[in-house]
């Protein structure tokens, strides 16, 4: 059995061997897909396609995104798509150094890989991993964009002297003119999010990969993706949330008292619908941090890994309730002995390494958003605490994580996580909270 802790008080990537961490910080992404300090990514374009079959696969495809009448795809237009046919959007992308140098490492070095070799890139936005597809020795670049910025990549193209082997179609690239069923070598895409999943981008790849891509011999760039789970110290930035959400408190009080006062008008009645609305809104909602790597309290795990080439639409929903271990390390304390834990930080990276294991790359490349690589436009999604903790080293913290869909909106995630801590053999109660990723 569980019981208070007596003591436990409250307080108010891996990579691989070419990284994308040797170039200045800066704002944004590529030129794919754009998501923003701030903004939770609002995707790419080329997730637009129509429930459109899956070739010869089998595998089945219950995702929603991108299907039903036309309502609801312009419903999806309205709330995904349409800030990326901007060009301030895709610039905040292209000023991503790290996310810019980790694609043009993992094409340009491994040339090899694309001489000769038909390649789609799912999500062009202005076109750059399709220039950088054809100049690698692509005979064949598809670069499909469903928003308006596929002119804007027509005219990169051809400024940039690949006209005749890039065609820009602007469109689902489920459904793609020209391309034969698995006759496709090589599909690049930027389609993270943040935290990975958000905006569920990967179901329209995964739709192109199964329709598209050559069985035997075809490759995913990125190769591979993970997520990784941590402890933060970020007391800073929760308090400032409680603070905001008290006064958020405050305000209303204030507001019924002198609606009644003035105008005659009750409106205590929904003072604990408005608390509620509050309290998700500043102590359960996630944030974007750009945390520094001494903020990081432990050693980071791994929560789902995924296999881009082999990955199933079941796989990409989410994070199944999956448990977590940390260690609160003797050397992170405070000055007082002890460790402030102000919450919990995701993040991810993906990796170009191939997706056949006897003939790897000759060029692995891993993109990471962890915070000891410094500035990405992904950054890492916090989820405070909502009374941080101070814990002694050596105490253990422990219990499980789990990320599914929003029912509203399926691009949008939320975050179950419900732990304990343990304290010289003594098992604190648990603590449970469900956040949005907005």
């Amino acid at each position: 059995m569980r019981q208070p802790m007596e003591g436990i008080t409250t307080n108010g990537a891996s990579c691989c061997r070419s990284h994308s961490n040797n170039s200045n910080s800066s704002s944004g992404g590529g030129d794919d897909d754009s998501h923003g300090a701030g903004k939770q990514k609002e995707g790419s374009e080329a997730a637009a396609c129509a429930a459109a079959g899956t070739g010869g696969s089998n595998m089945k495809d219950d995702s929603i995104i991108m299907k039903g009448d036309a309502g609801a795809k312009a419903k999806d237009f309205a709330e995904y798509f349409c800030s990326y046919a901007f060009l301030y959007h895709q610039k905040q992308m292209l000023t991503d150094h790290r996310r810019m140098f980790a694609y043009h490492e993992a094409i340009s070095k491994n040339a090899e890989a694309f001489k000769g070799k038909t390649v789609v890139d799912v999500g062009t936005g202005t076109g750059v991993l399709a220039v950088w597809s054809a100049k690698a020795g692509a005979s064949r670049v598809l670069a499909v964009e469903f928003t308006d910025m596929a002119k804007m990549a027509k005219v990169i193209v051809a400024r940039n002297g690949v006209s005749n082997i890039v065609e820009v179609q602007q469109g689902s690239a489920e459904e793609m003119d020209g391309v034969q069923p698995g006759s496709v070598d090589i599909i690049v895409s930027e389609w993270m999010g943040y935290f990975l999943l958000r905006e569920s981008m990967l179901d329209t790849v995964v739709r192109v990969r199964e329709k598209y891509l050559k069985k035997e011999g075809g490759h995913m760039f990125p190769s591979h993706a993970t997520m990784f789970w941590s402890l933060v110290e970020d007391e800073r930035e929760r308090q400032v949330k409680a603070q905001e959400y008290h006064q958020a408190i405050t305000d209303w009080h204030a507001f019924t008292y002198e609606t009644k006062q003035f105008y005659e008008l009750d409106m205590a009645g929904l003072s604990s619908q408005y608390e509620e609305e509050q309290r998700q809104y500043y102590l359960l909602s996630s944030a974007w941090a750009e945390l520094r790597a001494e903020q990081v309290v432990g050693t980071p795990v791994p929560i789902l890994s995924l296999d881009l080439k082999t990955c199933t639409f079941e796989d990409i929903k989410g994070v199944p309730k999956t448990p977590f271990k940390f260690i609160i390390p003797k050397d992170r304390t405070n000055g007082e002995g002890r460790v402030h834990v102000s919450g919990f930080a995701g993040w991810f990276t993906t990796d170009f390494f191939g997706n056949d294991p006897a003939k790897p790359l000759p060029c692995p490349t891993t993109l990471s958003t962890a915070p000891d690589m410094g500035y990405t436009h992904w950054g890492q999604q916090v989820f405070h605490l909502v009374k941080g903790l101070e814990l002694n080293p050596g105490d253990v913290l422990e219990g499980t994580v789990s990320m599914g869909r929003q029912e509203e909106n399926a691009r949008l995630y939320e975050v179950e996580v419900a732990f304990y801590v343990v304290r010289e053999g003594l098992a604190s109660e648990y603590v449970a909270h469900k956040y949005q990723m907005p």
